[in-house]
């Protein structure tokens, strides 16, 4: 099943081999590669030569789907992928009739020209893809294309972002704020002086009204 209606001009179908990531991984990432991962496809290809778009900040991108021999969430594994690869990629991760979508924002390292440096992961939940209501617009350029499927996967919530850069500072602001949150609950659950207790309700309050603020 083809998740998004993309031209043939851009398909590739090219299985690749798991052990062509064996120079970024250790002997524990070369064996979750095999025991993890059924197969490696790469899907599609965007860019100016197979979809007519070009961009300033993305170049192309590539869909891969990963295959599974169990359901689980395999990040640590896309990461290797996603170092080993400059352009960014949209993977699909496939076990059974069910998927979930992850990409990554990513820029070069500074010193080592051959890994990338992630900055941030966009990703759904497992769902069933005949469900499926994520889609690739072919419109103005590759930067728009990939800045709109990045909104897709953040949510509603990141619809006003008007760029890539934004939306990744923003669902970083996020994220601080909802583990500070998560940590201060702890802290008043495991705290037994009464004292330190009202003043991180207090705390909770305010970065809870932080949190509401940013999201709305």
């Amino acid at each position: 099943m083809e998740l998004f209606s993309l031209p043939n001009t851009a398909k590739v179908n090219r299985v690749i081999p798991k052990n062509a990531f064996d120079a970024y991984t250790n002997t524990k990432q070369k064996k979750l590669f095999t025991d993890q991962i059924l197969r490696i496809t790469w899907l599609q290809k965007l860019s100016p030569d197979t979809v007519n778009l070009e961009g300033k900040e993305i170049k192309e991108i590539q869909i891969f789907k990963i295959e599974l021999k169990v359901r689980e969430e395999i990040q640590p594994l896309l990461e290797i992928i996603d170092k080993a690869i400059p352009y960014n990629i949209i993977f699909l991760i496939e076990e059974s009739d069910s998927i979930y979508l992850s990409t990554s924002t990513k820029h070069p390292h500074p010193v080592n020209a051959d890994n990338s440096v992630i900055d941030w992961t966009f990703k759904t939940s497992w769902f069933l893809q005949k469900e499926n209501t994520y889609s690739l617009h072919l419109k103005k350029s590759l930067d728009a294309v990939y800045h709109d499927f990045c909104i897709q996967l953040a949510g509603k919530k990141s619809m006003a972002r008007k760029s890539l850069q934004d939306l990744v500072q923003y669902n970083k602001q996020i994220d601080t704020l909802e583990k500070e949150i998560m940590q201060i609950k702890r802290n008043i659950k495991n705290s037994k002086q009464y004292k330190y207790k009202v003043e991180l309700n207090v705390l909770l309050k305010q970065r809870s009204k932080e949190l509401q603020s940013l999201i709305s």
